[in-house]
Parts: structure tokens; C-alpha cells; sequence
């Protein structure tokens, strides 16, 4: 076996994951410090009932109560009776699986670095240009207003047309954020046509069974540019950081619960009290993991700021940013070396 490949960068199309190369390249290798344990803590997870979020008695009231100790302690939650069908959940995994099952070649007329795009395939980060790589496949595109990007989405395999979850999940994702701006005092119709006119981003991940998964990661800490982040996955590998303790905790899987994550947008706009939780993907040896992410925003060059009601006399602690200057920072900043946009979007306390 020729191991002169350790100390390359490995580009897109031709990547250790996706060549299935038997060991880990230098390249993929991060700090000691920073692996996962071989046997994570489980997270104690709130679970919210999506049936009492819609009720207008009494069993409403504790469940934005509940979601709001979510919201502040964690930022994360699991979300059960969101009346998403199992066929539906089925079907955009399948779908996704089918997808990366694909030859490279033919997934290659998706292939980009180019963060701005609309729809690409890739993997890891920026391949080839960042000094630490991640054992993931993805594919990302757009998805709202549907009739503006559904026909720039693969057209192979035929099976890929899973539009149904899309639109499935986003019902649910604008209910949630509803409740959630409500939970925070604000008026429900609180940014509600901005949101509604947002931006829906779906992000699939592969991460293929990695030779040694304790040395390796599928994704960095980060934590996600949106409101919100839904997530369904096929089996556990998500870990987040609990900041109760400050330790890292793998995510227990829950049938048919979808996993809700916080993103940067409600941290500023609730003014820190709420918290965009810090999570990563972790790696086995034994079988391919798969993610569906739907992470929802206000729009390409909406600024989401702290809302004027939420401020510490009048001294707001985030600067106002857009979904644009977030994906600008991604171009030229490695996420894997620790760089924050959270972090610069906070402003010093002038004491």
C-alpha cells in the first residue's frame, strides 16, 4: 500500500472517504485533544410534544415554558408527534442513499467548492485548501420557494425527488419558530413574513465507515447559521456540546423524533439568552451514517439583528448579519482551526 497520500490534501472526486482508502491520510488526522471518546456520555435531551405546541389550552403553555428551558439551557431538543409520516422520513433517506451510491463521475457535474452556489456536491469542508479534512460526503441545495429550484436539483437517480419532505419539514419548521419567537415575549407575528420568505437550505450528509474513527471526525465543532436546524438522521453519530458541564455527549436516537438545533440567528436575536448550540459529527467503523439537515433563515441578504425589546440598556452584545455575509466568511475562513462567525458577530462589553 502506497501511504505517500498521508500527507496530501485529498480533493473532491477523489477523496480518502470516497475512495474507501483502509487507513486515515495524515491530513484527516485532528489533534488528540480534540477526538471523541470511544464511549460518549448521552445526552439528557428535552423532548418537546409537537401536538401540545399547537394546542391553545393550558398543555401549550408548559410546552413553550419547556421549550424555552430548551432553548436557553441547551439549545437543542428533540421534537416527537410532529406529524411527519414514516413512509415520508423513509423516502428522503433512501433517497439520499441512492444519491451517494452514485459512480463519482456522475456526481461530479455537481461538484464545487464554491460555497455561493446553489446547488453542490463536495466534501469535507474546502478540500484542498483546508489543513484539516473531514470524512464526509454532502450535497446541498436550495429548497424554498420550491418552484425556483427544484429543477436545479439532481436529475439522477429519478428516485431523488423527494420534494415531499421538504415541504413536510418546513411546515413543521415554521410552526417551531413560531413558538419559539413567542417563547421569547415577542409578538408571534415577530419577523414572521421575513422568515416565511426565507431561505430553506437542505444539506445531505454521507459520512462512510472510517478505518479509525477515534482519530478522525465527520464534521468540526460548529454550530449553524440559521433560526433553526432540523435534522433526521439514520443512526446516532451526532454529539453536542453540553454547556451545563462543558463536556461533549452523543445524541440518543429517539424513533421518528426529529432533532432541533438553535442556530446563530436566534442567539442574537433573543440577545444571548438563547444559545446556538456547538455540535459535530462523529465517525464508526462498521456502517455509513446519513443526515438530512433543513436549516431555515431570513433571506439571502436579510439582516437578522437583536430584537430592540430583547436589549440590556440599549446595548445590544451581536452585530446584525445576513445569510450572504455568513457564506462569505465561509469562503475564506477554516472552520476546523476554530474561527467562530458567532464569535465575531459579538461585540466586547465596553466595561
Amino acid at each position: 500500500m502506497d501511504h505517500n497520500e498521508n500527507s496530501s490534501s485529498f480533493s473532491t472526486g477523489n477523496s480518502a472517504q470516497e475512495k474507501g482508502l483502509p487507513y486515515v491520510p495524515q491530513c484527516y488526522v485532528i489533534p488528540s485533544s480534540h477526538r471523541a471518546c470511544t464511549i460518549p456520555q448521552v445526552a439528557d435531551i428535552p423532548v418537546i410534544d409537537m401536538e401540545a405546541l399547537k394546542n391553545d389550552s393550558k398543555e401549550r403553555f408548559f410546552a413553550i415554558e419547556k421549550l424555552r428551558d430548551a432553548c436557553r439551557r441547551m439549545g437543542f431538543f428533540q421534537l416527537v408527534n410532529h406529524g411527519v409520516e414514516q413512509s415520508v422520513l423513509d423516502e428522503a433517506l433512501l433517497a439520499a442513499s441512492i444519491f451517494f451510491n452514485l459512480p463519482t463521475r456522475e456526481k461530479a457535474t455537481l461538484m464545487s467548492n464554491d460555497v455561493h452556489k446553489p446547488v453542490r456536491y463536495g466534501t469535507s469542508y474546502r478540500d484542498g485548501v483546508d489543513k484539516i479534512q473531514f470524512w464526509r460526503i454532502f450535497l446541498k441545495h436550495y429548497a424554498h420557494p420550491l418552484k425556483d429550484w427544484i429543477h436545479m436539483w439532481p436529475d439522477n437517480p429519478h428516485e431523488y425527488r423527494w420534494e415531499g419532505y421538504c415541504q413536510e419539514v418546513r411546515k413543521v419548521g415554521m410552526e417551531v419558530i413560531i413558538a419559539i419567537i413567542e417563547s421569547l415575549g415577542l409578538r408571534p407575528t415577530y419577523l414572521k413574513q421575513q422568515i416565511e420568505d426565507g431561505m430553506q437550505v437542505m444539506a445531505l450528509n454521507c459520512y462512510p465507515p472510517c478505518p479509525e474513527p477515534e482519530i478522525a471526525l465527520g464534521l468540526p465543532p460548529h454550530s449553524d447559521y440559521s433560526c433553526l436546524t432540523i435534522l433526521y438522521q439514520s443512526s446516532v453519530g451526532l454529539e453536542i456540546m453540553d454547556l451545563e458541564d462543558a463536556t461533549w455527549k452523543v445524541v440518543p436516537q429517539i424513533p421518528r423524533a426529529l432533532q432541533v438545533h438553535v442556530g446563530d440567528h436566534f442567539e442574537v436575536l433573543s440577545n444571548g439568552s438563547y444559545k446556538s448550540v456547538v455540535h459535530r459529527a462523529t465517525l464508526n467503523s462498521e456502517s455509513t451514517r446519513i443526515s438530512i439537515v433543513s436549516l431555515f433563515s431570513l433571506g439571502m441578504d436579510g439582516k437578522m439583528e437583536t430584537a430592540p425589546e430583547l436589549v440590556d440598556e440599549k446595548n445590544p452584545k451581536y452585530r446584525e448579519s445576513s445569510f450572504r455575509d455568513f457564506l462569505n466568511f465561509l469562503a475564506s475562513n477554516d472552520i476546523a482551526e476554530g474561527k467562530s462567525f458567532l464569535g465575531m458577530l459579538k461585540i466586547k462589553s465596553k466595561n
